[in-house]
């Protein structure tokens, strides 16, 4: 488990348009503050990764995801009351960067119960990027030590947890149609 020392790391090099690598409920991710085009710009790079895709953004508290999204109280007790790890496609607001959205008029965000996210999530209080900590093409990383072999010294701190991952893809699903993108 990733100490409180070492999230304060996470969180002040997110706060300096930094990149972490850390892991969510399937995989290791790639993450960085939503507002640093920088930063977002960077993971991109990485992962080789076109814009025009867009990004997950996850938080611990739908509050910390408020500012990007536009949804209803029934919305809003959906994302809440999910027990599973979800992706929802949202309506995004005027606040959601270019570079998060990409081409699509809704964002994509997650409500985590991750216990690293969560703590991380508090201690900036924003959302973070999610996207899977490998280049485009390779296998998402399944451990710290495998993010750091595809890229070195290119992440700016590398989080770690014994918090057993899925190692599948969360679903997608789109709050407004109820379709399901990704099972």
């Amino acid at each position: 488990m990733s100490s409180k020392f070492q999230l304060n790391i996470a969180a002040r090099a997110i706060n300096n348009n930094g990149v972490i690598s850390y892991p969510t409920e399937s995989v290791f991710g790639l993450g960085c503050s939503p507002i640093s085009e920088e930063a977002v710009n960077k993971i991109l790079q990485l992962k080789q990764r076109p814009v025009e895709k867009g990004l997950i953004l996850i938080a611990g508290e739908l509050s910390q995801l408020e500012p990007y999204i536009i949804i209803n109280n029934e919305e809003e007790q959906k994302i809440i009351n999910k027990k599973t790890a979800t992706t929802w496609l949202v309506t995004k607001s005027q606040l959601t960067p270019p570079w998060i959205s990409g081409n699509h008029s809704k964002v994509a965000i997650r409500l985590s119960k991750h216990p690293l996210i969560t703590r991380l999530c508090s201690i900036i209080n924003q959302p973070i990027v999610s996207t899977s900590a490998n280049p485009s093409g390779a296998n998402p990383a399944m451990s710290s030590l495998k993010s750091r072999q595809y890229f070195s010294t290119l992440v700016d701190v590398y989080l770690n947890d014994n918090t057993p991952l899925t190692g599948q893809p969360t679903s997608i699903i789109d709050l407004e149609t109820s379709a399901t993108i990704r099972k």
